[in-house]
């Protein structure tokens, strides 16, 4: 017998199980920006257009590239964690990582959505903290998925300056 197919009926399991995590870790992800979306894209062209924004508002054609990067990274993070084993603050990384994702949908919804700067500020409040704490927690199990939440803290910690800004200016 040859090396291969020694391992071969180990593998297919893992190969399974890893692709079941894979899946798992881009559900909350894929749903959250699905709802962003579709609160965010119809208010796009007339009630977003006509706001006055602040000058460090970049054009409309960056977020969507940065969205999908940081998207994939949250995937890569969370998967890294859902296949990290048990242990201690797993259950509790999972589980902020769930309430971020829930944030996060949630800020696209009170802003576009609903089209309010002040229900945005409220929400993306929220969605630092929860973030901050995620990449704690993250962190803290396994270095490399808190470091790959980084530029997703960085950028909403961005998002809250223009969303205040756009409040500011709208009051």
């Amino acid at each position: 017998m040859n090396r291969e197919t020694e391992t071969q009926p180990e593998a297919a399991p893992f190969r399974r199980r890893s692709l079941a995590a894979a899946l798992l870790a881009a559900l909350p992800v894929v749903a959250a920006a699905a709802i962003g979306s579709r609160a965010t894209l119809p208010a796009i062209p007339d009630w977003y257009a006509g706001l006055a924004k602040p000058a460090i508002t970049p054009p409309n054609w960056v977020f969507g590239p940065v969205w999908t990067a940081l998207y994939a990274l949250m995937i890569v993070a969370f998967h890294r964690v859902l296949t990290g084993g048990g242990g201690e603050g797993r259950g509790r990384a999972i589980a902020l990582f769930l309430g971020q994702m829930a944030l996060n949908a949630l800020w696209s919804v009170a802003f576009f959505g609903l089209r309010s700067p002040g229900a945005g500020v409220a929400v993306i409040l929220a969605l630092d903290v929860a973030v901050a704490a995620t990449l704690i927690a993250f962190y803290r199990r396994d270095r490399i998925a808190g470091l790959l939440l980084a530029p997703y803290l960085a950028w909403i910690g961005w998002a809250t300056a223009l969303n205040l800004g756009v409040w500011w200016l709208a009051r």
